[in-house]
């Protein structure tokens, strides 16, 4: 029995030895300095990882029988047992750390992604609301530009009008009262304002045409228009008439 004994202390010692080597070794191999929070997990990930290799070691091992006698067997075997208890509740506690670490790496990544959402939609409803201004603002200065060119082209109707009627007096003037003759072109005066009438009124057609359908100026003319008038007019160069139809005049475009 004493032999034994001392045989079974030997192989402790032995084991002992070779599982101090090993723990020299790990320490030579060195640990990466980490944070914290991190620490117990990557600890507890190191020990998993050393047992996963002692279980592989030992599975490839042939068990050794170091005595026979059923008490000895008996301690041993609830020793180990107990090691192997310590063992997998050390894997478990590893395991579920690493899971509750997920769920909180989980539960930031989708707060993450509703930011990211709530970001993204007021976006949107930003672009949304500019390009409805922008829309707006087109609309109103299209609307304003037009309604200057309506009242540039109004002006320019009022001018023309006025210069017309000044040309008109002047070269056409009415005759006066009082003297003899004069008396006797009383009846011709009438028709000449008749005359006046009528001139007006044919720049007034033709004026009309060239501003509200400038790219189709040209005015048929029939006998309501006075052939000696047309005739000043077009000598004056003051309209002209269609290259393929002479019976088409338009008003020459001043303005441009």
């Amino acid at each position: 029995p004493v032999n034994y004994k001392e045989e079974l202390v030997e192989e402790c010692e032995s084991i002992w030895k070779q599982m101090e080597e090993c723990q020299s070794k790990l320490m030579l191999l060195g640990t990466d300095t980490l944070l914290q929070s991190d620490a117990k997990l990557s600890l507890l990930m190191l020990r998993w990882k050393t047992l996963t290799v002692d279980y592989l070691w030992w599975q490839s091992r042939n068990p050794e029988v170091i005595s026979t006698n059923p008490d000895v067997l008996l301690e041993l075997g609830k020793e180990e047992l107990q090691k192997i208890k310590s063992d997998l509740e050390m894997v478990l506690l590893t395991v579920q750390l690493k899971n509750k670490k997920l769920e909180e790496d989980l539960e930031r990544e989708q707060q993450w992604c509703e930011e990211q959402e709530q970001v993204l939609d007021t976006l949107n409803k930003a672009e949304e609301e500019k390009n409805t201004q922008v829309e707006q603002s087109s609309t109103e200065r299209g609307f304003d530009e037009l309604k200057n060119k309506i009242m540039t082209l109004k002006t320019y109707k009022k001018e023309l009008l006025s210069a017309l009627g000044e040309f008109l007096d002047e070269h056409f003037p009415c005759p006066e009262t009082g003297s003899p003759w004069k008396l006797k072109l009383l009846t011709l005066c009438s028709c000449f304002v008749n005359f006046l009438n009528l001139t007006l009124l044919v720049f007034q057609i033709l004026i009309n045409k060239l501003m509200t359908t400038p790219h189709e100026p040209y005015v048929t003319i029939n006998e309501s228009f006075w052939p000696p008038y047309i005739e000043l007019l077009l000598r004056y160069g003051i309209v002209l008439r269609h290259p393929e139809d002479p019976k088409r005049l338009r008003l020459e475009a001043f303005h441009k």
